[in-house]
Parts: structure tokens; C-alpha cells; sequence
């Protein structure tokens, strides 16, 4: 199963029903056929106004045009750093507008705050021919992190864009995710908000290659079909693309797909949080999670053929439903995360050994010469637990060894980066019941090096003493 994107998914039965029926006729090409004539109105109404509805293939295109309508080639837009315009559209939307400036703003959770955006726009001195001035801002909705702006947040967004004489842009790849957590009306999360302009998302929802940029105002739409036509997207046979966004809109069909993704995003979350060593990054809002997984539990579900991105720093992992994904897929993928706990790795292989030993002393890297740490016997090997964090720590250390590590940690954080055995530890009257919890295969040949315990101040089991 193929967790990296909504993107892998295929198109919805109703959206391919509606693409064969459509085929089956010969109509007006480029847009001229009433086919696309409804499919345009049936998309507006579902916002509760007259919209004008513009249909393209992508939604780069759909956000490269949308912006283009709002800001000059000397303007600036400012979006959150991850937005998908800023991050994965390849400079598309800087190309349409003829050289608008993306400025990408900070945020948590993948939001700009208005607070922020407001002081954004006011460093930015009134008619300065040597800045670009400020045009168009755009946010994401459903978010890159997978959460949403509250109608609150987006209403506090619209104020300041009116407050600084800019336009305000929606990309709303997944849009259906976000009204369908939020419980709220299209018009209500758009244009009676304060949005403009809104990047219709159905491809990630079901369609098979379909999105509509959606104009609020006027002013933008009046020369938009010149802008689509130079873009390359108006399709000779729009037809075939018409019938994917009449068919989406009909029923609810688009908000039933997002209900389901959001849902199987809500069992995964809830599922993950069970498990030990797996910990949420970011609030679990509509149907992205990013979880963060031991090395084990990553290596074990590609071991089971499951599919993601890992992204989002050390351990975490993007995973995203989509409106087709069911019950028995998470619950298979929590069964294979749930056992990576459980695997054991094999035995070290020989070429992994640590700290052989020689007539001309310890053969170890200058990294474990550190205080205080003395080599295994050669051949000695070492297993640890599945999902065990190896850190290389370089010398001199804290304490005894890392900085206070409790002694199986330090053990297991010298063997992994390929340390000597610090001498503290096997002076230690409880070194047999440290090295079984580390795992040893052959902790005897160690024992066979331990000191006399004689001047050595003694340890518990929690750790060393205070240094």
C-alpha cells in the first residue's frame, strides 16, 4: 500500500463514468459546449455565487494563473515557506506572472499568522522603487503540514490583505479535506472570508487530471480566458475535463472523498499514537500525518512493501490517505509498525566486530580514545534492541560516557559508533545484567576483562554517579 501521496491514487468510478459518457459524443471543441457550459455553473453554485470557473489540467496551473491575475511582474507574493507554490511548483508562478517575487514567510504548522503577515507588509516602504511591491498573498488550505486555517484565521488574513491593498489567494489542492473537517459551507471558507481567488483541487480527490481556478472578483476573471489560452490550458477537447468537475460536484461526491480521507487520517493517527516510540509532529487535521518512527519500525514497513516519503526531519515520515484508502490498509500498516517493535536484528557480522585488541593495543577509531573506556575482547558481538537510537558522541565525555547516559544507553551508544568499552562499566558490579539488557550475544568474553572492583566507586543500576 502506498502511503507517499494522494497522488497515487486512481480516479474515482464516478469520474471515469462521467469521462466515458462524455466521449461518446461529439461536441464543440475548446470550451464551446454546453457540457462545459453547466459543468462551469454547477462548480459555482456550490460556492453560492457568481463565480466565474475556469477549468485546467493542474494545479500549478491553476495557481500560477490564479496569482498571475493578482500580482504584476514587479509584485510581490507573499505565501508561507512551504507552500507548495514556493516549494514544488519549479517557479512556475513567477514565470506566468512575468517575474512576481515569491516571498515565503515562517510559521507553525504551516500557517502564516495575520500578525506576521501584517508586519510583513508594513516593513515594506510605500512606492520603494527598489523593493517589489507587494501584490498577493497566498495560503493553503488544507495546509503542506496537513492542518487547517480556522475561518477565524483566514477572516484575520483577509483583513489585513484589504488593510495593505493586496489580494488574497487560496490554493485549495486539498480543499475538500478542509471543509469537510471544518464542517463549514464553501461560500463560508472563500469569498464570504474574504478570498479572491481559489485553486479548486479535485485530482488528489478522485479526478483524473482536473482543476478549476474559481474568481471571485470580477476584475480578475476579465481577461483570465486570454491568460488560460497563452498557458496552454485550454484543451480542445475541454469537454473531458468538464465532465470530471461536473461529475465531482454532483452529489457531494468531492466532499464524500475528502470525509473518507480525513477519517482513515484519524484512524492512522489514533493508531500510531498507541504504539511505543512513535510520536505525532504536527495536529492531525485533515488527511496528511507526519508521525515520527524508530529506524526499526521505518525499515520493517518498507520491508512489508508499504510506501511513503520520509520527510520532516530525523525519523519522520509523510503519510497521506486518500479517498479510496480503507480500514483494513491502516490497520495493515499498524500491524507491520506495531511488529517492527517485535523484530530482532541478525547478529553482527564479523566485518562489524568492535575493538580488537593486539599486541600493539586496542585497534579502535581516535574518536573512542576518550577517558575512562577500554576495548571488548576481539570477537566479541553485540546485538541491540530493534529500534534502538545509535548516537555517536565524540570524547571527552560529561561524565563516565554521553553525558550521564544510564549504563545500557551508554553501552549501546559506544558500541554503535564503534567505541571501546569504557572501563567504568566494566568494573561494574552489575555489568552481566547491563550487557543482557543491551543485548549482548557474548557478554562472558567481556566479563573475562572486568577489573577488580577494588577503589572503584560504586554504581546502581540507574546510572553513574554525579560526577
Amino acid at each position: 500500500m502506498n502511503f507517499a501521496s494522494d497522488n497515487t491514487t486512481g480516479a474515482a468510478p464516478e469520474i471515469l463514468a462521467a469521462i466515458a459518457a462524455a466521449n461518446a459524443d461529439r461536441l464543440m471543441p475548446y470550451g464551446n459546449d454546453d457540457l462545459t457550459r453547466a459543468a462551469e455553473q454547477a462548480v459555482a453554485d456550490v460556492f453560492e455565487t457568481e463565480a466565474k470557473v475556469f477549468f485546467v489540467a493542474t494545479g500549478t496551473a491553476a495557481n500560477s494563473l490564479a496569482l498571475s491575475a493578482m500580482a504584476p511582474a514587479w509584485g510581490g507574493i507573499y505565501c508561507h515557506q512551504a507552500a507548495h507554490i514556493n516549494d514544488s511548483e519549479c517557479g512556475a508562478p513567477e514565470f506566468f506572472s512575468g517575474g512576481a517575487k515569491l516571498m515565503p514567510l515562517q510559521g507553525a504548522n504551516g500557517k502564516i499568522a495575520a500578525r506576521d503577515l501584517d508586519a510583513a507588509l508594513a516593513a515594506v516602504p510605500p512606492g520603494r522603487v527598489h523593493h517589489v511591491k507587494p501584490a498577493a498573498v497566498s495560503i493553503t488550505q488544507a495546509t503542506e503540514a496537513g492542518t487547517l486555517y480556522t475561518l477565524a484565521e483566514v477572516k484575520a488574513i483577509a483583513e489585513v490583505c484589504r488593510k495593505r491593498g493586496v489580494r488574497l489567494h487560496m490554493d485549495g489542492a486539498r480543499f475538500a479535506n478542509a471543509v469537510a473537517r471544518l464542517n463549514c459551507s464553501p461560500a463560508e471558507a472563500t469569498w464570504q472570508a474574504g478570498v479572491e481567488a481559489l485553486s479548486f483541487g479535485a485530482t488528489k480527490n478522485g479526478a483524473l487530471t482536473a482543476e478549476a481556478v474559481v474568481l471571485f472578483a470580477d476584475d480578475l476573471a476579465r481577461d483570465f480566458a486570454f491568460r488560460r489560452k497563452r498557458s496552454g490550458h485550454l484543451f480542445s477537447k475541454m469537454r473531458l475535463l468538464s465532465a470530471q468537475m461536473a461529475a465531482y460536484v454532483k452529489d457531494d461526491l468531492w466532499l464524500r472523498n475528502g470525509r473518507q480521507a480525513n477519517a482513515m487520517a484519524a484512524r492512522m493517527a489514533e493508531g500510531l499514537a498507541a504504539i511505543e516510540g512513535v510520536s505525532l509532529t504536527q495536529p492531525v487535521e485533515a488527511n496528511i500525518l507526519f508521525p515520527r518512527l524508530t529506524p526499526a519500525i521505518i525499515k520493517g514497513l518498507k520491508k512489508d512493501g508499504f510506501g511513503f516519503y520520509e520527510r520532516g526531519g530525523q525519523g519522520v515520515v509523510r503519510l497521506v490517505m486518500a479517498y479510496d484508502t480503507r480500514p483494513a490498509d491502516v490497520d495493515a500498516f499498524l500491524a507491520s509498525a506495531r511488529q517492527g517493535l517485535r523484530r530482532r536484528p541478525k547478529s553482527l557480522s564479523a566485518g562489524r566486530r568492535f575493538a580488537k585488541t593486539g599486541a600493539a593495543g586496542p585497534r579502535t577509531s581516535p574518536s573512542s580514545s576518550g577517558p575512562g573506556h577500554r576495548p571488548l575482547k576481539a570477537g566479541t558481538r553485540v546485538r541491540f534492541p530493534l529500534g534502538t537510537p545509535i548516537i555517536p558522541t565524540p570524547p571527552p565525555y560529561k561524565t563516565h560516557c554521553h553525558g550521564g547516559a544510564s549504563p545500557p544507553r551508554c553501552l549501546e551508544t559506544c558500541l554503535g559508533a564503534g567505541h571501546a568499552m569504557p572501563a567504568v562499566l566494566l568494573r561494574a558490579k552489575n555489568f552481566s545484567a547491563i550487557m543482557r539488557q543491551a543485548g549482548s550475544l557474548s557478554y562472558k568474553n567481556a566479563l573475562k576483562r572486568r577489573p577488580a572492583t577494588s577503589g572503584v566507586q560504586k554504581q546502581g543500576a540507574d546510572g553513574p554517579p554525579a560526577a
